[in-house]
């Protein structure tokens, strides 16, 4: 066989298509990015790839946020690390899923991407 991919698979979600690909480019050396626009097009990704490891989701979208979204992968899919990122202060509600462990961190917008690494290789190890 030849070199076989090592990389864990990440999905990342946000409507906006700079974050997709700004995204993408900082963490393609480290992880298999898969990108979806929507909670409904990120559900169709999880549906496809049955090796995703982490999901890490823009809160504020349009039709589905990012714990509707999650509270719907979490019924096809509970054994990923799921991670919400947000360009807004901690709300209740993002506080009641890490304490429900629906959510096991959020990151504050503009991302920092060491931040992530650091916590992301962190579960790596599990």
């Amino acid at each position: 066989m030849n070199q076989i991919t090592t990389k864990q698979k990440l999905l990342y979600v946000d409507d906006e298509i700079l974050n997709l690909y700004l995204f993408r480019e900082y963490f393609r050396n480290e992880f298999e990015v898969i990108v979806a626009q929507s909670g409904q097009e990120a559900i169709e990704e999880l549906a496809e790839n049955q090796d995703v490891k982490f999901v890490i989701s823009d809160m504020r979208m349009p039709k589905m946020n990012g714990l509707e979204f999650i509270t719907k992968a979490l019924e096809i899919r509970p054994n990923i690390t799921y991670c919400i990122l947000t360009g807004y202060d901690l709300t209740p509600d993002i506080e009641k899923a890490i304490g429900e462990k629906k959510v096991a961190r959020y990151f504050s917008k503009p991302f920092d991407p060491t931040e992530i690494s650091l916590f992301l290789s962190a579960g790596n190890k599990n």
